[in-house]
């Protein structure tokens, strides 16, 4: 299936589940992203979920991070709708926030992490496939922000869903993730 007709579907099959179930299986994704050795992260560039399409609760990935990995620098991005562009935005304790044009939340300033001092992404994601390319929501952002990542970069989504078999649409600008994890499986690409 393309890109668009992923798109509509799993956005729609995510937005019909429960918010009771949801969070059951927010606390099972928590789970198995727990199974992971996180020695050599130090930089965790991750995002704010977005309520209305009922991404999974990345604050208990983040917040369980941020417990486990004394140091650890955190950073949200901060786009630009007009160039597409994307930056990795640091926060601290005292960071103020804001909600940009498309709903999604960011750090209304901080300085910016070079992407290649980034170790590990946490990646918005509707599905991937059975090789780790996703849907997003199809501005390219994260694809053209990945590009100037370290090689061994981890990459992980998180999916309420399976992969599906193949999204037959993908071409030479994507980038694969390394791993999704699901509420009952961890998928390496």
């Amino acid at each position: 299936m393309t890109k668009n007709v992923l798109r509509e579907e799993y956005l729609r099959k995510r937005k019909s589940i429960e918010p009771k179930e949801r969070f059951r299986m927010d606390d099972l994704l928590l789970l198995q992203f727990q199974q992971f050795n996180y020695e050599t992260v130090h930089t965790l560039f991750t995002y704010w979920p977005i309520e209305n399409t009922a991404e999974p609760n990345t604050h208990l990935f983040t917040g369980y991070l941020r417990y486990m990995v004394p140091g650890l620098n955190i950073a949200y991005p901060v786009t630009n709708t007009l160039t597409h562009e994307m930056n990795a935005v640091a926060i601290h304790e005292e960071t103020i926030y804001r909600t940009n044009a498309w709903g999604i939340t960011e750090p209304k300033e901080g300085s910016v992490i070079p992407p290649e001092q980034v170790d590990l992404v946490l990646v918005p994601m509707l599905v991937c496939d059975k090789k780790g390319f996703r849907v997003g929501y199809g501005k390219g952002f994260y694809d053209r922000y990945l590009a100037q990542c370290r090689k061994d970069i981890v990459k992980i989504g998180f999916s309420y869903f399976d992969p599906v078999e193949k999204i037959t649409d993908t071409d030479q600008f994507d980038v694969p993730l390394s791993f999704c994890i699901t509420p009952q499986h961890i998928y390496e690409f």
